[in-house]
C-alpha cells in the first residue's frame, strides 16, 4: 500500500487553533505530514519562532522553510504555476500525495501538483477564526491563539509597551 504523505502551507501569522485543527486533520489521515512555513512580515515573529510553535505542538510534523517566496499571488494560471513551481523546489523529492488547506487555492495547488485536494473547515465552523481576524483584533488572541504563540505574543506586547 502506497504511503500517504500530506502537507499544508501557510504563514501561521500567528499560529491559532484553526491552524491546529488543519494540521491535526492532516496528521490523522496521513502516514507523514509536512508544514511549509512561509516568510512574512505580517507579524513580528521570525520564521524560526513560528516553526517552534508548530514543532512544540506537533513534534511528529516536519516543518520546511519557504524563504524568499514569490510575491505573485492569485488563482490565475500564471500565478498558480509560479507558486507551485516554488513549492516543488521546497518539497524537493518528498513524494507528497495529499494537500490540506482551508482556502480556495487548495484546489489549484492540488491540481497543479497532481495530488489529492483535502479541504478542512473552509467555512470555519469548527474553529471560527482566521489569522487576519487576530491581527485586526488582538483581543481575540487569548481565545484563539495556540498556547505557545500566545506566550510569545504576551512577551512581545510587554516589550513594546
Amino acid at each position: 500500500m502506497k504511503e500517504k504523505i500530506g502537507f499544508t502551507i501557510g504563514k501561521f501569522a500567528p499560529f491559532h487553533q484553526g491552524h491546529e485543527f488543519l494540521i491535526r486533520s492532516g496528521i490523522d489521515k496521513m502516514d507523514r505530514f509536512y508544514v511549509v512555513l512561509y516568510e512574512t512580515d505580517l507579524v513580528p515573529f521570525s520564521l524560526e519562532t513560528r516553526a517552534s510553535w508548530i514543532r512544540q505542538t506537533f513534534p511528529e510534523v516536519s516543518v520546511l522553510f519557504a524563504r524568499n517566496p514569490p510575491c505573485e499571488y492569485g488563482l490565475d494560471d500564471q500565478r498558480v504555476k509560479i507558486q507551485t513551481q516554488y513549492l516543488k523546489q521546497i518539497l524537493g523529492d518528498i513524494p507528497v500525495t495529499h494537500f490540506f488547506s482551508s482556502e480556495p487555492y487548495g484546489y489549484y495547488v492540488a491540481k497543479e501538483l497532481q495530488v489529492e485536494d483535502c479541504r478542512v473547515d473552509m467555512k470555519r465552523r469548527f474553529v471560527p477564526i482566521s489569522a487576519t481576524s487576530i491581527r485586526q483584533d488582538p483581543a481575540l488572541a487569548k481565545q484563539y491563539l495556540n498556547r505557545y504563540a500566545y506566550s510569545d505574543y504576551q512577551r512581545w506586547l510587554t516589550d513594546v509597551n
